[in-house]
């Protein structure tokens, strides 16, 4: 399956998690109803990955965790936040960076909709 029909299945799940349960709940809750409504989808998922980093010939074991890795490509940082900024932007793409990953999703459900809480980050990305 292409990145992209694997994203799109990730931002229709998304939608109707949000159409269901609205904006306010913890990242946490998300995380795991969107992990649980992909799977049903036949879609492989990993949650809290940690990924070792190697910096300066020393290496650290989980140097940060990934939210949710989908078919071992496609990385979604969930936010609950009022407003995504720039900082979020920036983790994202450091980790797609680190992971040498081409697309992640940008995921914040505490938009009004969640089509205004959806960011598609490219890290040098070329279409398959």
């Amino acid at each position: 399956m292409r990145i992209d029909e694997i994203s799109a299945i990730v931002v229709d799940e998304c939608i109707s998690i949000h159409r269901e349960l609205g904006p306010g709940l913890f990242e946490s809750v998300y995380e795991t109803i969107l992990a649980g409504g992909l799977e049903a989808r036949g879609l492989k998922v990993a949650r809290q990955v940690p990924v070792p980093l190697i910096f300066d010939n020393h290496a650290f074991e989980a140097a940060f965790k990934i939210d949710i890795l989908v078919d071992d490509r496609l990385i979604l940082e969930i936010k609950s936040v009022e407003r995504l900024d720039k900082a979020h932007a920036r983790q994202l793409l450091t980790y797609l960076r680190i992971f040498k990953q081409p697309v992640g999703l940008l995921l914040n459900f505490s938009e009004a909709t969640m089509k205004d809480g959806i960011r598609r980050m490219v890290n040098d990305y070329k279409p398959e």
